[in-house]
């Protein structure tokens, strides 16, 4: 699996980071996974943030996300995007729809995401967004991961 495709399916889902925390701002992210109050975000605190999410999501507690789950999961949330009504990324870069966000890191290929999967995935993410290797992320990091995911401009 490409890099960036994983990128999207975990912005979709974990959104630890954009959709769950705070949409637009790496600064809101920082603050509602923070736990330790510290200005950065552990890998522990984001594997928590993204466990929180996953619960979210998971409608049916049956430890399964499908893409009806991730889509209505993201409508409720207070910063959700769509594909026409975030102007920061629908004017020019088309939303990764749910099922592509599935694919991208559903290793058994079942067209679902197990928390297993999911947590396999935002570890990845996190690395991924780390850019200095520190073992912790920025406001800055998180929100260039979380503009870099949340489009489907890397496929």
């Amino acid at each position: 699996m490409k890099m960036s495709t994983m990128w999207c399916a975990i912005g979709g889902l974990a959104l630890a980071t954009g959709a769950y925390a705070g949409g637009g701002s790496g600064q809101s992210e920082v603050k509602m996974m923070d736990t330790d109050q510290d200005g950065s975000v552990s890998a522990t605190e984001h594997a928590a943030g993204a466990k929180k999410m996953f619960e979210k999501m998971d409608a049916d507690g049956d430890g399964i996300v499908t893409a009806k789950e991730m889509d209505a999961g993201h409508k409720d949330m207070p910063t959700a995007h769509s594909d026409s009504s975030d102007s920061k990324y629908s004017d020019s870069k088309p939303m990764k729809s749910a099922s592509a966000k599935i694919k991208a890191i559903d290793t058994d290929s079942d067209g679902t995401i197990s928390a297993a999967e999911h947590e396999a995935g935002s570890k990845k993410m996190f690395e991924k967004m780390d850019k200095d290797h520190n073992g912790r992320l920025t406001a800055a990091e998180i929100q260039a991961g979380h503009d870099r995911m949340m489009t489907a401009e890397e496929q």
